[in-house]
């Protein structure tokens, strides 16, 4: 087998890509398991760490994984592997697989989650709008934007649908307007429907909606789309395995990186 590269190096391209400082403070990116020194020739990326993805990479042959979601999120306080955690840290433990997130700092980082989503669902002059911010210079969580042409919110609501992977969206309709300005936030967003009311979006692109958030909204007369946890933030996988495979490009040793195709949305309809 050709040398690979170091753990390290790859911590080093994801902090190039997603800089732990954007991340907020109740979160928990990084190395969350592993060696730094550990060699590792293939990565895989994925939005979640599941017993699917771990066999995923160990059918591939990766000794890496690079996810949005953080594996370990709380303090453990035992490590029972008769438990669904605990069997898969032991699992990729055996077969020495590292595990590293970027979370709400790949959420924030310029080319992250909610860029991502933002150029898909069609916006145009996009900034960041909501969250941590450090003097100014670094982007904010959630992003606002244009579409090239105003359009009925039903309509819109249909080309969110068709540019992520899932089967639908749940649209939340305030009133007649058409939709031109658009915020949004990745993941679970709807802590910020208020202020992307305050700064005049039409409508508001997010995921995991509650009844009383949805009513919050139609009261500010804010269309939302909620296309989902998964289906806003699922598209990030393939654009991390792009981004990391060329900040790698240039060291010494081999590194393939692939991405997560087999992960579906844990929702559907009846």
């Amino acid at each position: 087998m050709s040398k690979g590269i170091k753990c390290q190096q790859a911590m080093e391209a994801l902090e190039r890509i997603a800089p732990k400082r954007l991340a907020e403070e109740w979160d928990n990116p990084g190395l969350l398991l592993g060696n730094p020194a550990q060699e590792v020739h293939k990565i895989l990326t994925c939005l979640d760490v599941t017993d699917e993805v771990v066999e995923e990479a160990i059918s591939q042959g990766a000794d890496m994984i690079v996810a949005h979601h953080p594996l370990i999120f709380k303090g453990i306080k035992k490590l029972r592997t008769d438990l669904p955690l605990g069997a898969r840290l032991q699992k990729l433990m055996v077969h020495g697989i590292a595990v590293a997130a970027a979370h709400t700092n790949l959420d924030t980082a310029e080319g992250g989650v909610n860029d991502v989503l933002a150029r898909l669902i069609g916006l145009t002059d996009i900034q960041s709008f909501a969250g941590k911010a450090e003097e100014g210079e670094d982007p904010t969580l959630g992003r606002i934007g244009y579409l090239p042409e105003a359009m009925s919110i039903e309509d819109f609501a249909r080309q969110v649908k068709e540019a992520l992977p899932v089967d639908y969206v749940r649209l939340v309709k305030a009133d007649a307007k058409r939709v031109k300005k658009v915020a949004l936030c990745s993941g679970a967003g709807s802590e910020f429907i208020a202020k992307a009311a305050f700064l005049g979006a039409d409508a508001y692109v997010t995921g995991d909606v509650k009844y009383h958030e949805a009513q919050q909204a139609v009261e500010m007369g804010l269309h939302v789309i909620d296309g989902g946890h998964f289906g806003t933030e699922f598209p990030v996988a393939a654009v991390l395995r792009d981004r990391l495979a060329e900040e790698l490009s240039g060291l010494k040793g081999e590194v393939e990186v692939v991405a997560d195709t087999l992960s579906k949305d844990l929702f559907s309809v009846i």
